[in-house]
């Protein structure tokens, strides 16, 4: 099993900054991908950004330029930097982790982009 705490949403304003933290626990050893989705109100969810272990990334045409994934290996923990922020990303975002064909989530962390 893999835990997954998010943290770091909150109000921001059109334009600002907000850096997501993801902590993963357990069994991250069998993790081979993690990444940060996100679902707005009405929507699916869908993929923001996300990395092998190989430390291959892929982003959303959405959110590139913008939006950089990083992680601390020591701390076990998974950041996306958000920086101009739009109104069009507001949303809850998920941690997600993937290993042994099992797809783990974490509790979600709102992001709201006051225009």
């Amino acid at each position: 099993q893999v835990q997954l705490v998010e943290s770091g949403g909150g109000l921001v304003q059109a334009g600002g900054s907000l850096r997501l933290s993801c902590a993963a626990s357990g069994n991250i050893f069998s993790i081979n991908y993690m990444g940060w989705y996100r679902q707005a109100p009405g929507k699916q969810r869908e993929l923001v950004a996300g990395f092998t272990v190989g430390g291959s990334t892929n982003y959303a045409d959405s959110v590139k330029g913008r939006f950089i994934i990083s992680r601390d290996t020591v701390k076990n923990t998974v950041y996306l930097q958000m920086n101009s922020l739009k109104p069009e990303d507001t949303a809850e975002y998920y941690c997600n982790a993937v290993g042994q064909g099992r797809f783990y989530w974490g509790q979600g962390t709102q992001v709201t982009v006051s225009s």
